[in-house]
């Protein structure tokens, strides 16, 4: 045996529990029972145990787990490169997984990161080599290392750059070249800065020659080269009057520039980084009947989990038993608890405020609605507007136009009789002040904030084209069921010629799953008798017997076979003609009671009408209710163009007649058959609580079922669209007055430098003046307009 047992696999556990020799007896006995192990030794001194074998190490830890005893572990987060699908997912996890002392392994494609429960003294250089065979590269140290490197280079450059700011400041003050260093000592101070901290410059800019075009870093490449030679050769020369100061402050303002811009990006991008961090970290998953504390990286679907009232949801799933309030607000918007019961679904990063509750998983990872919400914001916000592909085609041509004018400039100052340092640094200075920057940055950052504003009030932008089509809608087309209605029935009124008339509906109706039942039974609220005999009458109604008495509950066809006399005649016909579904309850040849059932009105349907009303934007409904249903609530919420009994095709039909007007229609639904109607509109708005296909269709959904998301969705996009043109205005002011200044001498490199600088700063700040949107504060202010 010993023989054998030496080919096989040797395993070191660190073991949490033990206390004496029979904690080590069984302890053994444990391991030594599970399939795969041939020999289990166990230390009491230094706690641990040698298995020999090949049994997986999960299995080992359920076998002292249900013994009493466990694995010292630890739980590690790995930053992870190189991943782009799903399958990269699989891979990662199966090489972390494969590591001698890794217990679980969890992986999020979203945020590149690895959750791993790992026994106390897995060495990370172990992970790092695995994910390294596997094709993948350990991006944590790495993490570490790039950040402080590049606050450790700006900060470098503003001291390599000080004593030339100290010296402009003293020609500003008419100290003249008192406070500028001498030339050797500008020359050491500007050399690191020009080749060293500025050489990713050249890097960039050559990379762009070699793809036949140009950009900023070509540009900056340039000027600083240009005034850094020509100060060289005039100090070589004897010359005292050095232009190393233009070339020094140019690199160190581009360089603050991008470091301001990198930050200000990261923050645009908060919304997509505070809806990941709504995910616990850990979670209380239920094992052999037991709660055990695990990462929520590690959870995998069907697993159960246990939540307490405070806790944060830690994957989707469904509940399997308790109720409690949720608060939504995080995900959805809603700001009232929302009531779940056993059946309902729960999404991650959602909070349990009472009851204790017991989840079964559905989704975890990417497949979450938490995931899927923050891929949705990230992709609308590295989409490219249509405007940003205009601005991409002028900056295509802006480079060598701006070339142009910088040798225009040195040739036309030289003809007017200029020195040749002069007519250089005007032409480095139109090289230094053409950076457009600024232009680059004003659609996407904009896009970045005003997308990420919307998902925090509930509203997913899925692209840029989308808010160039919010932007210019003039009309929106509302579905009625689900979308404008609650998409339930709801008991609207009851004419009763028996007090007992509810009570009774309700005793029939008890057990039955049917959307009028529940309707019934809702109204009334309490304990019911038990029925006997029932019987469901398919397209009719049902019978039974309650309390000994015979009753029968149905529409006009049950009412007719009845034999009943006929009653409430005037109250029936006036719910008919609001589109109200009746019911007749019948005992014998005795109508006892009719009931009227209808769709009620969202709670903020009306409140939605009124303010795109007054946004002008016309409204509609098409329904595929029957006219007198769709009528009654198209009058109550102010709707004046109305189209009933429509299917699929005839909406879609209906939409591109009003897009032959010259309309760009918005369409809002939430269901399957409203899927091609949305696809046909400009722009779809889907409602969150609605279909996969209805999602997909739309270019926008809304995370509640409140209609007063879609005016906002369309004041969110027109304030973006308006932040777009703001910064793009700004960005062209800078460069068409900057041009003209620098060709006629007014600006200096260095100052020139300063310039580009401060607007590729301010275009950032206005787009970051967007990300404080809400759609109640834009209420407020008025601005749904």
């Amino acid at each position: 045996m010993m023989d054998h047992a030496a080919t096989l696999p040797r395993t070191t556990l660190a073991l949490s529990g033990l206390s004496c020799a029979s904690c080590v007896r069984r302890a053994e006995a444990a391991l030594a029972a599970v399939p795969g192990v041939a020999e289990a030794r166990v230390n009491l001194a230094d706690e641990s145990a040698t298995v020999i074998g090949t049994a997986d190490l999960a299995a080992l830890e359920a076998a002292l787990r249900r013994a009493g005893y466990g694995l010292r572990e630890q739980v590690l987060e790995l930053g992870i490169t190189g991943m782009s699908c799903a399958s990269c997912v699989g891979r990662v996890e199966r090489a972390l997984r494969a590591v001698p002392g890794v217990i679980e392994a969890g992986v999020n494609l979203a945020t590149e990161r690895a959750t791993l429960r790992v026994m106390t003294g897995t060495e990370t250089a172990a992970l790092e080599a695995a994910l390294t065979r596997a094709g993948y590269t350990l991006a944590e140290t790495e993490q570490r290392r790039t950040f402080p490197r590049e606050d450790m280079a700006l900060g470098a450059a503003f001291l390599l750059a000080l004593p030339f700011m100290a010296g402009m400041l003293g020609m500003a003050l008419g100290q003249g070249m008192a406070w500028m260093p001498g030339g050797w000592w500008q020359l050491a101070l500007a050399t690191p800065l020009q080749f060293g901290l500025g050489l990713r410059f050249y890097r960039a800019g050559w990379a762009a020659l070699r793809a036949g075009t140009g950009n900023m870093d070509l540009l900056v490449a340039i000027g600083t080269s240009a005034a850094f030679g020509l100060s060289l050769w005039m100090l070589l020369l004897g010359h005292d009057h050095l232009y190393f100061e233009a070339a020094a402050l140019i690199i160190f303002f581009v360089l603050l520039g991008k470091r301001l811009e990198a930050r200000a990006k990261r923050s645009t991008a908060g919304a997509i980084r505070a809806l990941l961090d709504l995910r616990p970290r850990a979670a209380r998953r239920i094992e052999n009947g037991e709660e055990r504390e695990v990462p929520a990286a590690l959870l995998r679907v069907d697993d159960r989990v246990a939540l307490r009232p405070g806790e944060r949801v830690p994957a989707d799933g469904v509940i399997e038993r308790g109720e409690a309030g949720l608060d939504e607000a995080a995900i959805t918007g809603e700001s009232r608890p929302v009531p779940k019961h056993p059946g309902d679904g729960l999404i991650t990063g959602t909070v349990v405020l009472d009851g204790h509750l017991t989840l079964r998983v559905t989704a975890i990872g990417e497949e979450t609605v938490l995931a899927r919400v923050a891929a949705l914001v990230a992709a609308a916000q590295a989409s490219r507007a249509p405007i940003q592909k205009l601005v991409d085609r002028v900056s295509a041509v802006f480079v060598p136009v701006v070339m142009g004018l910088s040798f225009l400039t040195l040739l036309a100052w030289l003809a007017l009789g200029a020195g040749g340092e002069e007519a250089i640094l005007h032409a480095v200075a139109v090289l230094v002040i053409a950076c457009p920057c600024a232009l680059g940055l004003a659609t996407p950052a904009a896009i970045m904030a005003g997308t990420g504003a919307a998902a925090r009030a509930g509203i997913l932008l899925r692209d840029a084209d989308a808010i160039e089509r919010g932007h210019a809608a003039t009309l929106v087309a509302f579905d009625k069921t689900g979308t404008l209605t609650e998409g339930r029935p709801v008991l609207a009124a009851i004419h009763a010629a028996d007090p007992e008339a509810l009570a009774l509906a309700a005793a029939l109706q008890a057990g039955s799953e049917h959307p009028l039942a529940r309707a019934v039974l809702a109204a009334h609220g309490g304990a019911t008798t038990p029925v006997e005999e029932f019987r469901a009458l398919p397209g009719r109604g049902v019978r039974g017997v309650v309390a000994g008495r015979a009753l029968q509950l149905g529409g006009p066809r049950l009412l007719a076979e009845s034999g009943a006399a006929a009653a409430f005649t005037t109250e029936a016909a006036g719910h008919e003609a609001e589109g109200r579904t009746l019911a007749w309850l019948v005992e014998g040849e005795r109508v006892l009671g009719l009931l009227a059932f209808e769709d009620a009105v969202k709670p903020g349907a009306a409140e939605a009408v009124a303010r795109l009303g007054a946004m002008g934007v016309r409204v509609a409904m098409l329904s595929g209710d029957s006219p007198a249903a769709a009528q009654a609530v198209a009058s109550r919420l102010g709707i004046t163009e109305v189209e009933a009994g429509l299917l699929p095709g005839d909406k879609s039909a209906r939409i591109a007649g009003w897009q032959a007007q010259g309309l760009k229609v918005a369409m809002v639904g939430d269901g399957v058959n409203d899927a091609p109607a949305l696809a046909a509109a400009d722009l779809g708005i889907a409602m969150g609580s609605g279909t996969d296909a209805a999602i997909a269709a739309a270019g926008v959904t809304l995370l509640r079922g409140d209609p007063r998301l879609v005016p906002a969705a369309l004041e969110v996009a027109r304030a973006t669209r308006r932040k777009i043109r703001q910064n793009l205005f700004w960005a062209f002011v800078y460069n068409s007055a900057g041009l003209p200044l620098a060709a006629f001498g007014f600006l200096s490199p260095a100052l020139a430098g300063a310039a580009m600088a401060a607007s590729s700063v301010s275009v950032l700040g206005n787009a970051l003046l967007l990300s404080r949107w809400t759609w109640r504060e834009a209420k407020e202010r008025g601005t749904l307009e």
